[in-house]
């Protein structure tokens, strides 16, 4: 019989693992993360390249995401915002939508921008205060369909639709057609109005390595890969046997479904490049669009932001494109050309991140949570199980230690 080396084995060193495995040292447990890379942080991770940091994916984080309150933004992570808005493409230039109580000149983008007629632009601002005003409970407990079906219900077609909605959440739900559930989306949007968004000053791998600094030395075992999940017991590549009380499966998505015999949950594609270049098209930290329909989900100058991204006072810009196909180079260049309104064949290609299961779907009608105890001893946690975001592999998380706590 195999000694219990702790309480509990936690299986990946991603938000949803250091989550859990921090619920669970607070209330006394003794805990063992075994994480198969080199590093904390799942699919939020950070690399050097060239002196220049890039993530894997362009990704940020939002303020208000209750988890991330609850838990608290870590001392020194250093925060830098972007605007919340985005610039918007048309044949009269780039127009800044966002937040005046922000950004005072995107009043004005908001009447000029592509967005249709007077009618189709008050249905729009209907449908955001409705959804940022809303209590959150009437969100959570309302009837739920694709966000697609839900805009036509309220009136919120044509350019609101292809010339913000779809550009701007494309690159949020890492899908196209609005099929995402309407709940869900509104929780999205409201976190938007109410936090602010921006990466930590040394790349977004800032936030899981301080989180895993908050727990005691030695809790993360490095180069320890699952290879088999039972109740209290995990089997380790290379032989060897850990045991423990209870086992919380928190890979990611595919892994823990071929670990605990799960259904394999769909997942969303992105890749995205990283360009050097001399002069940035826009001082603004803020998104561009490409209101046309194009390969390009979004294409942002990061260090507007966060100047440290760059090690040589270039500006390193981050364009994500969907899907599992690579775009060819010279139709990607000819499209950040039209959406920045510059030539773009100066510009260095530095890094290429593709992140083949970067989110899991989440279709309308889709519940919101799911169980994370799957039998006695045995427990999972990640955004598959919760909604496709940070919040949601922290709160899941969360919830995965808490039914431990609970005994069931």
């Amino acid at each position: 019989m195999t000694a219990r080396e702790a309480d509990v084995l936690v299986v990946g060193a991603g938000l949803a693992g250091l989550a859990a495995a921090l619920r669970l040292t607070a209330a006394g447990r003794s805990v063992r993360v075994l994480e198969a890379s080199d590093a904390p942080g799942g699919r939020m991770r950070s690399d050097a390249v060239d002196g220049f940091t890039v993530d894997r994916g362009f990704q940020i984080l939002n303020t208000a995401y209750p988890e991330l309150r609850r838990i608290g933004l870590p001392d020194g992570l250093d925060l830098r915002p972007f605007v919340r808005g985005a610039l918007l493409r048309d044949a009269r230039g780039l127009h800044l939508v966002a937040d005046p109580r922000q950004v005072p000149a995107g009043a004005g983008g908001l009447v000029t921008a592509p967005l249709g007629s007077a009618v189709r632009r008050a249905l729009l601002g209907a449908y955001l205060a409705d959804v940022t005003a809303l209590p959150a409970s009437r969100i959570r407990h309302g009837r739920d369909v694709e966000l697609a079906k839900a805009l036509r219900r309220r009136g919120v077609t044509g350019d609101p639709v292809e010339h913000f909605l779809r550009p701007f959440l494309q690159g949020v739900l890492l899908e196209r057609e609005l099929r995402t559930s309407s709940r869900f989306v509104a929780f999205v949007l409201r976190s938007f109005a109410y936090g602010d968004v921006g990466v930590p000053a040394a790349g977004m791998g800032a936030l899981p390595l301080a989180l895993a600094a908050r727990l005691p030395e030695g809790t993360i075992e490095y180069a320890a890969r699952v290879v088999a999940v039972r109740p209290g017991e995990v089997d380790i590549a290379g032989g060897g046997t850990r045991a423990a009380e209870a086992v919380v499966v928190a890979a990611d998505p595919r892994t823990a479904a071929g670990l605990l015999g799960l259904r394999q949950p769909a997942m969303h594609a992105v890749t995205t490049v990283w360009h050097a270049v001399a002069a940035p098209p826009t001082r603004r930290p803020v998104l561009a669009l490409d209101t046309e329909g194009g390969p390009v989900a979004n294409s942002v100058v990061m260090t507007n932001a966060a100047p440290g991204y760059s090690p040589d006072g270039r500006a390193l810009i981050a364009s994500s494109v969907l899907g599992p196909e690579p775009v060819p180079d010279r139709l990607l260049r000819s499209t950040l050309a039209r959406i920045w309104g510059v030539g773009t064949t100066g510009w260095q290609e530095v890094a290429v991140t593709w992140v083949p299961a970067a989110l899991p779907a989440l279709p309308g009608g889709s519940p919101l949570r799911k169980p994370v105890r799957l039998a006695e001893g045995l427990y999972v946690a990640g955004d598959h199980r919760d909604t496709p975001s940070s919040q949601g592999a922290l709160v899941s998380g969360r919830r995965a230690a808490a039914a431990y706590l609970a005994g069931r």
